[in-house]
């Protein structure tokens, strides 16, 4: 079944709502605010305003988000952290920090810093010229100073230590990184393992620094089934165009050692609460078996052809693009459409974050 659309008409209307949801009582909900990091599996449009070709703030993307408008987000609508934020009684979407519609004062309860394209590995944002995940700290360091500003220390300080913190990241280290890397890249330098230990170590690194700055609630997400992105089925001619089983292999390792680590955080740092979400499951269920779900399409994406288009590829002028996306998993070459996040949201939420956070 579809999934009813709201009637929010223009970009002011959004921004009003939000003001409002942040106004609400902190009571009223799971926890004060949602605080998101990563790639453009969360980013909610702060590569619209950077250098970089990596953009998304056209149509047809988001053209069954709120008024139908481009916000910057990789998808038809809506992404995993707006799901999430309204799930735990927050407002329906998370605003991008360096959106200059939006103040502090829509920042209060949620905030995204993530930015498509990058990578725990510095060398991997700079392939697209891209937020590298050190500078998404430092603007949430100057978030945290603005909203003590806003909101006094008091107050400001409870919603950060309060706030669940969303960090998703590492798929274009994989991808964009290490697997397309030209002689003397990431290839040369180390094994598969040998980079996934090198992540896992990066990871370790991000979320003690946050750690150190007061947060305490954290959901770190794992690598979902990449060698089943159209793009990766697109380019595997020998493999007849199937899922790409090396790349779902260092998936499945990756998310295995991100668990061991997860829990090594957990003893080490006290009063630390972080959980690994775990998308990669379910995700290949709705792959092997669509129709479980209401989906009819897999292989290909909505958005133009659906075998290797993204960003400015997946444009308006192409004639090919889906009627109705909520029938394909994915939105274009590399991203899930609104349909996939809200069910991996949904169940995430249910199964993980709400237990473990409420």
């Amino acid at each position: 079944m579809a999934r009813m659309h709201l009637p929010f008409p223009s970009r002011p209307f959004l921004r009003l709502l939000l003001v409002v949801a942040a106004a609400a009582p902190m009571c009223e909900a799971a926890v004060p605010a949602i605080i998101v990091f990563g790639d453009s599996s969360v980013d909610a449009g702060n590569n619209n305003v950077i250098s970089t070709v990596l953009k998304s703030n056209f149509q047809p993307y988001g053209r069954d988000f709120f008024g139908g408008r481009p916000t910057g987000r990789f998808c038809n609508g809506r992404i995993p952290p707006d799901f999430i934020s309204e799930a735990f009684g927050l407002k329906p979407a998370v605003p991008a920090y360096l959106d200059p519609a939006y103040s502090i004062k829509d920042f209060a309860t949620g905030v995204c810093f993530a930015s498509a394209g990058t990578g725990y590995d510095n060398a991997t944002s700079n392939v697209l010229n891209v937020i590298p995940m050190w500078k998404e700290i430092e603007y949430y360091k100057e978030y945290q100073q603005k909203l003590q500003a806003y909101l006094g220390e008091e107050r400001a300080n409870f919603i950060l230590s309060e706030a669940l913190y969303l960090v998703c990241v590492g798929t274009n280290d994989f991808l964009e990184n290490y697997y397309s890397s030209l002689p003397g890249g990431r290839q040369s330098q180390f094994t598969v393992r040998q980079y996934e230990d090198f992540l896992v170590g990066l990871a370790t690194e991000f979320v003690t620094e946050l750690y150190s700055l007061g947060v305490r609630k954290v959901s770190l997400t794992g690598l979902i089934p990449m060698g089943c992105l159209p793009l990766e089925r697109t380019t595997n001619f020998f493999g007849h165009n199937e899922c790409v089983q090396d790349y779902n292999n260092v998936a499945m390792e990756f998310n295995g050692k991100l668990r061991k680590a997860v829990a090594r955080m957990n003893r080490r740092l006290p009063g630390l609460r972080m959980v690994l979400s775990e998308p990669y499951d379910l995700f290949l269920q709705m792959i092997k078996k669509p129709s479980s779900f209401g989906f009819e399409v897999t292989q290909r994406a909505c958005c133009a052809t659906g075998l290797y288009e993204m960003s400015y590829m997946c444009n308006q002028q192409n004639p090919f693009t889906c009627a109705d996306a909520n029938k394909y998993v994915f939105w274009d070459s590399f991203h899930p459409t609104e349909r996939t996040n809200q069910i991996i949201s949904e169940h995430l939420v249910k199964e993980l974050l709400l237990p473990t956070f409420s």
